[in-house]
């Protein structure tokens, strides 16, 4: 519960700061990082030297040093293909980099999911709420009328392209994620 404590409260600060400025700072992420890789190692060592049983050390959110780096690499892989093709922030890709050593690749792959889909359902709240359910059927349909009519996409307007690009708060559905997984609140 250790590792899991930390996280949580280390995606309590990025949610905060990313509600409020839009940022997650590297003086958030970077300590995680290092935190979770280190204590990962750390306890490693300790099972290796006989002085821990693994068992305690999984009480407490340890995985081991092998999976902590897979999940770094994995999680950080994933959002920087997504950073470079969509756009995301480096902060993000920096956050679900922290939750991948914390969390391991099955867990923090998990995590990373559910963060995705709790993000576009906060995406597409927004944009309900910004553009009202009834004029966002109209232009949907609309649009999908035109493609068919004319097999072409009808050009957006600056008005529309700007509605369309509602502010993305991971750090908040990555915070639930974790929760979520952690604590098994949703199992299949």
């Amino acid at each position: 519960m250790l590792v899991t404590a930390l996280l949580l409260a280390l995606l309590a600060i990025a949610t905060v700061t990313d509600v409020r400025g839009h940022r997650i700072y590297n003086w958030t992420t970077y300590p995680g990082i290092l935190a979770g890789v280190g204590l990962n190692v750390l306890g490693s060592v300790l099972v290796e030297t006989g002085l821990v049983e693994p068992a305690r050390l999984a009480s407490l959110g340890w995985i081991g040093w092998a999976p902590s780096l897979v999940g770094l690499a994995l999680c950080g892989f994933v959002l920087l293909v997504c950073f470079v093709f969509l756009q995301v922030g480096g902060g993000d890709v920096k956050l679900m980099a922290m939750l991948g050593a914390m969390m391991g690749p099955d867990q923090g792959i998990e995590a990373m999911l559910w963060t995705f889909v709790l993000g576009a359902c906060l995406a597409l709240s927004v944009l309900v709420w910004r553009v009202g359910p009834w004029r966002l059927t109209v232009r949907v349909l609309r649009q999908v009328l035109y493609t068919l009519r004319l097999w072409r996409w009808s050009p957006l307007t600056e008005d529309e392209r700007a509605q369309l690009q509602p502010p993305l708060f991971l750090a908040p559905c990555a915070l639930a994620a974790v929760i979520i997984v952690r604590f098994g609140l949703i199992t299949a």
